[in-house]
């Protein structure tokens, strides 16, 4: 497995962890018998909660990008020092990301996000 590709694992587990995060919340919040219903008429949830599910939607924006960029940079032979640090920083920017939103520090989440996308960027300038 390439390190790129390890990478892909470890934000994919990281996405199952934010969509989980807001669940459990979810859980805390309303009971486990209300979250098993339909949700039809729940209260409305915590601010808290309600950034984490904000940051769990982010996270599944950015796999969208990400996933791809890899699976075509392995598919076509593509991995050198360029993409391997293109993966590892857009997943540690991610994991930072993840803690900076929840904590709801402003003006420092952006660049986290950023620092993600720039990651991005590396591994897809390998492949142009």
């Amino acid at each position: 497995m390439t390190p790129e590709l390890m990478y892909l694992l470890w934000s994919t587990i990281l996405a199952f962890v934010f969509v989980m995060i807001p669940a459990g919340m979810g859980i805390r919040e309303n009971g486990g018998m209300a979250q098993a219903g339909p949700r039809d008429d729940l209260p409305e949830s915590s601010v808290t909660r309600k950034r984490a599910q904000r940051l769990s939607q982010n996270m599944l924006e950015n796999m969208v990008l990400f996933a791809p960029l890899v699976l075509i940079a392995n598919a076509t032979d593509v991995s050198n020092a360029n993409t391997i640090l293109g993966a590892q920083i857009f997943f540690y920017a991610r994991v930072a990301h993840g803690v900076i939103y929840l904590a709801g520090w402003p003006f420092i989440r952006p660049l986290a996000w950023l620092a993600g996308v720039i990651g991005m960027g590396l591994i897809a300038a390998q492949m142009l």
